[in-house]
């Protein structure tokens, strides 16, 4: 097992930074919410405490017992995290002078470990209306800024383990040193020894495998995208032909998909069979024109025809998924679930309809660490480098009912639009593309003739996460041959859009 370093998040909306920071340094960590109880072993090396919207000196303020954790690791508390960590071990904490927020000088006064070849001047990221006047007993101030007098402050005493605070944010970009004192927290206090990599994680995940399955059977719906098909390759690596994956052709993906990922599974060796359902998914989208209606018609005629395939494989104990881990910290909130913008095609509900078991062998991976994972199992790049594509498909594409007329047009524009982006290498720049179907007709001359046809609209993002996103500038002479060759080759269309809002206010899907 590796070594871990564990996260006790209080609600800070930098904690997934925090994560992303320490899994670069090549050290596994979780995050979980800071009231989850967590046992000390051997492969914990240290915790850090996260941000928080709250005051410490707030009636219900999250708290936790600071001196019992020091007792066992080391400990490092950022922002709301330091200032819990100075209250609770005898110092005062109150509402600062002057609020600090944005960019601060951060002035090193002490040649500690945690700064080891840092720069003793250093921008450093501010997010914070309380500060801490006077320190526990024991303890020492480390470094200041212009408004803040204790800005980084760790124990002098040997009772404990290490127990480090930091006033600002080293885990954003705008820390110009962060990074650097982080990987010292874990490699210079912690003693991590930065051995987790893609290698490893593969081969400790196989045999995990091997030890929870043994024999027995797993069965997996598989939908062509990376988080799927990365943990069914994981899983085949352990079990081989125990692996029974199904992917469903529910009508709306994109154009050639089914038979093109089909081979591509062919080629890893997988064992799926593909199953042609387009005509039950229309029966079940007929007449539905509202996106939510659409969502859940796509979800729930999913999980029929997968548990109706699944059934016909005897004796199956597990169900496989590929559940990422910025699913897991949502799903285990400090603050519970966020609020629903939109249902998702998923296989929720499969596991206790069916009465199986989950493995979930990618659940502590962000996506670019799965991708990653999936370059080192031999996954082909253009499958692994797909931009993201909905769960409900094109039904949430096509605005209004949805009609296998309507489908065609729509995957005939979208496969110009992705074949011209890939053509003149703006595929890898954008985050996420796709054509979009409006239930609008308008008038055209199409030589002599007069033609009232549909309006697609094309949508280009780019992005980091898929959390916020900027309307992707795309070259004006591209988007002009984009027109013209959807206009001229997919008979049904007269009249192209693009779609130039950023996310927020709009989604990146219309529906």
């Amino acid at each position: 097992m590796s070594e871990k370093i564990l996260i006790l998040d209080f609600g800070s909306q930098y904690t997934q930074l925090i994560a992303r920071v320490i899994r670069e340094h090549h050290v596994f960590c979780e995050i979980i919410p800071y009231n989850k109880s967590f046992e000390f072993n051997e492969h914990l090396k240290g915790i850090i405490l996260s941000g928080s919207p709250a005051s410490v000196n707030d009636l219900n303020a999250p708290q936790i017992n600071i001196e019992s954790i020091a007792n066992n690791v080391p400990v490092l508390g950022i922002c709301y995290g330091a200032q819990l960590t100075a209250k609770v071990l005898g110092g005062i904490v109150d509402k600062s002078n002057k609020r600090e927020y944005g960019r601060a000088n951060f002035i090193i006064n002490n040649n500690d470990e945690l700064f080891s070849d840092i720069s003793p001047i250093s921008q450093v990221w501010m997010s914070h209306s309380d500060s801490i006047k006077k320190l526990p007993n024991e303890f020492e101030i480390l470094g200041t800024t212009e408004n803040i007098p204790i800005a980084a402050f760790r124990n002098k005493n040997t009772t404990h383990y290490p127990i480090y605070g930091l006033q600002f944010h080293p885990e954003v970009y705008h820390s110009t040193s962060g990074k650097s004192m982080i990987k010292n927290f874990l490699t210079k206090i912690c003693g991590c020894s930065q051995d987790w990599t893609p290698a490893h994680f593969i081969t400790e995940s196989i045999e995990q495998i091997k030890n929870i399955i043994g024999d027995k059977k797993v069965v997996m719906g598989l939908s062509g995208g990376v988080d799927s098909t990365v943990a069914a390759t994981l899983i085949n690596k352990a079990i081989g032909k125990n692996l029974y994956g199904i992917f469903v052709d529910n009508g709306v993906l994109r154009k050639n998909e089914f038979e093109e990922v089909l081979d591509i599974y062919k080629q890893l060796g997988l064992n799926v069979t593909g199953v042609n359902a387009k005509d039950y998914f229309y029966s079940k989208l007929s007449g539905k024109s509202l996106p939510e209606d659409k969502r859940k018609a796509v979800g729930s005629a999913f999980i029929d025809i997968f548990d109706q395939e699944a059934h016909k494989i005897k004796d199956v104990s597990f169900l496989g998924q590929g559940t990422i881990y910025p699913d897991v910290i949502e799903s285990a909130s400090v603050h519970g679930p966020s609020v629903t913008i939109k249902s998702h095609h998923n296989v929720g509900g499969l596991p206790e309809k069916m009465k199986l078991e989950l493995i979930e062998p990618l659940r502590t991976l962000f996506k670019d660490e799965v991708r990653k994972i999936g370059v080192e199992l031999g996954i082909p790049d253009s499958l692994l480098n797909r931009h993201p594509f909905p769960g409900p498909g094109l039904s949430i594409r096509i605005l209004g009912e949805v009609t296998p007329e309507k489908v065609d047009l729509l995957q005939n524009a979208d496969k110009v639009f992705t074949d011209l982006l890939k053509k003149h290498n703006l595929y890898n720049s954008t985050w996420q593309a796709g054509a979009i179907l409006l239930p609008v007709k308008s008038v055209g001359v199409m030589g002599d003739e007069r033609t009232y046809e549909y309006t697609i609209a094309i949508r280009a993002v780019t992005s980091v996460d898929g959390m916020t996103a900027d309307w992707a500038h795309l070259p004006y002479d591209f988007l002009g041959e984009v027109s013209n060759e959807i206009i001229n080759h997919v008979k049904g269309i007269n009249r192209v859009v693009y779609d130039i809002s950023s996310k927020p206010p709009a989604t990146i899907e219309w529906e």
